[in-house]
């Protein structure tokens, strides 16, 4: 049993390798709702959606995000009618969120809402978003506070970054199995995605740091920075922001009291003693997915160096 935590493109296209290595029942994916948003009345949930697309098999590969072949019928509508449409949503996207949200108003879980569309679209995998409670990640910035997707998507990270929000993390409690998938697997893997906003948020949660430390199993990550800075995403913008060199060390040293394992690009060598001295076993191989290869190599590499461990 291996269980991942994750959010957003990078998770996704780990994990796109990861389901080629092993048997997708055999695998949990713990995702980040902090980037969840209410637009048009509909709940939508982004990093759910990139994981769940990619996985099978309907996601835009070059976007990252979104159903390939989608059209923007609905949306370009919507913009005549004077709404804002700095969203993009996608007519099939949006059928997914339609879904979505006639679930959760039949009282349904958001979690019971994910089954039900994960099985829906021919997956095994267990995806399971961190919280059913609303949680929700706003940046301070020197234009006020705004929702995380406002500053990314409308307004293309430019404004200055004053701090992190997260709303609801003192009420918010983890999702039904989040807790017991963690304790309970051979192998956690700290998928590589944003260290503050996608993995921050989850382990933000009560009781999920504590479940890191006293597993049994083995906690691996692979680091989502390379030579100072992420392949996509604000990580860097944040980091800098609450004062955190923008480096795999950095990356390593917030999650020394659970990890194990972690994995760097090999252009990142000359960090291996510094992670190192944290406590942490560092391997080196070629963390960049650009292709399918790239992903299947990764997800193998990771879960074969925390195997070793396990000895």
């Amino acid at each position: 049993m291996i269980t991942a935590l994750a959010g957003g493109v990078g998770a996704a296209r780990f994990l796109q390798g990861a389901i080629k290595v092993v048997p997708q029942n055999e695998l949990t994916v713990i995702v980040n709702t902090g980037d969840d948003i209410e637009l048009f009345g509909l709940h939508i949930s982004p990093d759910i959606d990139i994981v769940t697309y990619t996985l099978a098999g309907l996601v835009d590969e070059e976007k990252g995000w979104g159903v390939k072949g989608d059209s923007f019928n609905c949306l370009k509508m919507l913009g005549r009618y004077g709404y804002e449409t700095w969203f993009q949503l996608g007519d099939m996207d949006l059928a997914t969120h339609i879904h979505r949200t006639l679930l959760l108003r039949k009282g349904m879980s958001l979690s019971e809402a994910t089954y039900k569309i994960s099985r829906s679209l021919g997956l095994k995998v267990k995806i399971i978003p961190m919280t059913n409670e609303k949680f929700r990640t706003f940046i301070k910035t020197d234009k006020g506070l705004m929702h995380f997707q406002e500053f990314l998507v409308k307004r293309k990270a430019k404004d200055k970054v004053l701090g992190i929000v997260f709303k609801g993390s003192g009420k918010a409690k983890p999702s039904p199995d989040v807790i017991n998938s963690i304790i309970n697997s051979e192998i956690i893997i700290i998928c590589p995605s944003n260290p503050i906003v996608s993995i921050g948020t989850i382990l933000s949660l009560r009781g999920v740091r504590e479940a890191l430390k006293e597993t049994c199993g083995v906690v691996a990550g692979v680091s989502p920075i390379i030579r100072g800075a992420p392949l996509k995403g604000p990580a860097d913008i944040l980091m800098k922001a609450l004062n955190i060199d923008v480096s795999a060390y950095s990356v390593a040293k917030l999650y020394r009291d659970f990890l194990d394992v972690f994995v760097i690009d090999n252009q990142d060598r000359d960090q291996i003693k510094e992670i190192a001295s944290l406590g942490i076993k560092v391997y080196t191989t070629n963390t960049i997915m650009k292709t399918l290869k790239d992903k299947v190599h990764l997800a193998r590499f990771t879960i074969e160096k925390a195997k070793q461990c396990m000895k």
